[in-house]
């Protein structure tokens, strides 16, 4: 049984959703974040980096949440949540989850933790400031991209990096123009919300509307 170490609303989110649409058994284990948990000797043992999520397969111990995404997809390839590997799609979906992960979520760390690239209040507001314009020139990428096609990153193939999306998405509810507010994303992010897989994660993090 797979085991999964979270935080409600945090990075674990994605492959929280992911192991619901896979269907197969595995646990929740909650990580109380207000508390440093994460920090835990106990924790550090399976992920040095004190940081959330972590995955446990047997005896296979993975952390950083795209990479535990690709994993579960390629260890469930009937769930359908990534393309066959060596084709088109596959190149597309690595392409977007890998800009999710390593653009869009890095960028949303500037914004959530400003204090760690400024000396003073003053420099933490500019930071914040900069990343939100920032995120937002990059939900207006995505919403020219499914111009093209969609309804989904991958266009009429629903995958994990549409989970990945919603997560990121949900992040970006303080923002003076969330991602939300562009009406193709809007659409994608209201169906991915929609799915039974998907609200049994909302449910079990203990997470209401709006999601995103």
């Amino acid at each position: 049984m797979y085991q999964l170490y979270y935080y409600p609303d945090n990075a674990s989110l994605a492959p929280h959703m992911v192991l619901e649409e896979i269907g197969a058994p595995f646990e929740l284990l909650f990580l109380d974040r207000a508390r440093n948990a994460h920090k835990a000797p106990g924790y550090l043992k399976l992920n040095p980096h004190g940081r959330i999520p972590t995955l446990v397969d047997g005896d296979v111990v993975l952390y950083e949440a795209a990479a535990i995404c690709l994993h579960l997809a390629d260890r469930h390839p009937g769930a359908g949540l990534a393309p066959a590997v060596g084709s088109v799609e596959r190149a597309q979906f690595y392409k977007w989850l890998i800009y999710l992960t390593n653009t869009v979520q890095a960028e949303m760390s500037l914004y959530y933790y400003p204090h760690r690239w400024a000396g003073d209040e003053a420099g933490a507001a500019s930071v914040k400031r900069r990343a939100e314009a920032r995120m937002g020139e990059m939900f207006e990428r995505m919403e020219d991209g499914l111009a093209a096609g969609g309804p989904y990153l991958l266009g009429h193939r629903f995958s994990a990096a549409d989970l990945y999306l919603l997560m990121l998405a949900g992040w970006s509810r303080p923002f003076e123009q969330p991602a939300r507010t562009r009406p193709r994303l809007a659409r994608l992010l209201e169906q991915v919300a929609a799915r039974a897989a998907v609200q049994r994660a909302f449910s079990a993090e203990g997470m209401a509307a709006p999601y995103y």
